[in-house]
């Protein structure tokens, strides 16, 4: 078996935010291997925030950010199950970071759902014309369509897209590390953003009250 190193542990739980015993853990289970560690930590936390995604959540909090210089501003909603687990230190961290996020990653929508179909359509066929210019078969256009159409969703979506603090988790992960950690369901209900000189403020939600499989919450 591998040397289970403080450092291999410390590197880990840097990129994944779980604790040093599951770090620990994870690594010893998956042979040394960092990948195949967080591989196992993900899988850990998934199950667990998915055990708890039917909770529902009326308890949170509203969070702000603003950017240097006043130019740039961020208002989003996080919802959890308790007053207590929204006092904490680790759910106020969580709502300051996303609201950070969304400063920085100027996502339109907060899930794949919240996409209007008329506008993924179009996503949808901008995609397959692409791909026959480029002369691709017809046999793999849907495939290749997929790809590109995950690709838009990471740009558009705020637990799709790459968090910007640790870029090798997405939003919706960094959600259900936090569910799993505190354990509670929390969900995104909603986000704005501001910017000086727009003309309208971006304002984003869906239509579910709780985090479900994708860690995300309700919204406007």
């Amino acid at each position: 078996m591998a040397e289970i190193t403080a450092q291999m542990v410390k590197d880990l739980r840097e990129r994944t935010g779980a604790g040093m015993m599951e770090c620990k853990k994870a690594l010893v289970e998956a042979g040394g291997d960092p990948g195949d560690a967080e591989v196992l930590l993900r899988k850990w936390g998934i199950a667990s925030a998915g055990k708890k995604s039917v909770r529902v959540t009326r308890q949170g909090l509203i969070g702000s950010y603003i950017h240097h210089g006043g130019q740039l501003g961020v208002l989003v909603e996080v919802n959890c199950e308790s007053d207590f687990v929204a006092r904490t230190d680790d759910f106020k961290d969580l709502v300051h970071d996303l609201a950070m996020h969304v400063a920085a990653a100027d996502p339109r929508f907060i899930r794949k759902e919240d996409v209007d179909p008329a506008e993924l359509e179009k996503e949808r066929e901008i995609a397959r014309g692409r791909a026959r210019a480029e002369g691709k078969p017809e046999k793999v256009l849907d495939k290749i369509v997929e790809g590109r159409l995950q690709k838009f969703y990471e740009e558009v979506c705020l637990l799709e897209q790459p968090f910007v603090k640790e870029a090798t988790m997405t939003v919706g992960q960094l959600v259900k590390t936090k569910i799993a950690k505190l354990g509670e369901n929390i969900s995104v209900a909603r986000f704005a953003r501001f910017k000086v000189g727009d003309v309208a403020a971006v304002e984003a939600g869906g239509g579910s009250d709780n985090a479900g499989s994708d860690g995300a919450g309700s919204a406007n």
